[in-house]
């Protein structure tokens, strides 16, 4: 059976609740990512740093628990990285990181995979902290699977624009796609043009995520529109995350035939019914495929 490597950072979410309080939740958009597709049914092995303390075990029994193949991962003693989460009116979530001297974030060709798997999925923080961002961009740049590149940007982290544009472009070069927020978009860009340019680079399709106003999907031969399935919205915790495991399991299901516009609108539809299901209750709680 196909097999994704989902490659980024497990982190801890402290996410507020009544009365002022917060509670920890396995985080980090790479680690629900694995989550969302491990739930769809796939042999999914998370590719990241694991700490060995007490977040970190709550991170392994929270991926294992939903079948992440937990035999790749680094096992560090530095502790685990933080998400401190804010929840605005509208159910969005926006954050402040500790993410120095940690365990999540400790990526280096000593330890990162060798072998082939069928999908690679990559993105978020781990993609623009250093050092670890270049020691995974050399490893990914040396496998031949195709792509998906989430930039899952936080200005919080890095609010130079320049320097965030530029840690993003070179992953470009590497994606065959990208999923990433209109958000994410405009603030690294201002305008969507900038899209077009990248299929010259290799890339094949860019999904962009648009809230309560669905998905797009832009490719060289044309584009694909689906709208936001209505839900009572508990918070947005994992709906992007959800959406990218949906398109991980297009690539598995219709390999590069994914890129025709009918197959495109096949996945959209199954990606905002899916990441509904996430809103629709608290934290990254993907759904199971049962539930699609």
């Amino acid at each position: 059976m196909k097999k994704v490597w989902v490659t980024g950072e497990a982190l801890m979410d402290l996410i507020p609740v009544a009365g002022g309080d917060r509670i920890p939740m396995v985080g980090g958009g790479p680690a629900n990512t694995a989550k969302a597709v491990a739930r769809l049914g796939y042999p999914t092995y998370f590719v990241g740093g694991i700490s060995t303390d007490e977040h970190g075990r709550a991170v392994e029994i929270e991926l294992m628990s939903s079948g992440v193949d937990l035999s790749l991962v680094y096992r560090g003693d530095l502790p685990t990285a933080l998400a401190i989460a804010t929840i605005d009116e509208n159910g969005l979530a926006h954050y402040d990181f500790e993410l120095d001297g940690t365990s999540s974030f400790a990526f280096d060709s000593a330890w990162l995979p060798a072998g082939e798997p069928d999908v690679i999925h990559v993105g978020s923080v781990a993609t623009i902290l250093e050092p670890g961002a270049s020691e995974l961009l050399k490893w990914v740049s040396a496998k031949s699977a195709p792509v998906v590149f989430d930039p899952n940007v936080r200005p919080s982290i890095q609010g130079n624009k320049d320097l965030y544009r530029a840690a993003v472009e070179r992953w470009i070069d590497v994606a065959s796609v990208v999923k990433l927020s209109e958000d994410d978009l405009h603030w690294l860009y201002l305008d969507e043009s900038v899209v077009r340019s990248w299929f010259e680079r290799g890339v094949s399709m860019v999904i962009v995520t648009r809230a309560e106003r669905g998905l797009s999907a832009i490719t060289a031969m044309g584009e694909v529109h689906v709208p936001a399935v209505v839900v009572d919205v508990v918070d947005t915790v994992g709906a992007g995350d959800t959406i990218s495991a949906v398109v991980v399991e297009g690539l598995l299901e219709f390999g590069k035939e994914i890129f025709a516009l009918g197959n495109i609108e096949k996945v959209l539809k199954s990606a905002v019914k899916a990441a509904a299901i996430t809103c629709s209750r608290a934290g990254a709680n993907p759904p199971w495929k049962s539930e699609l």
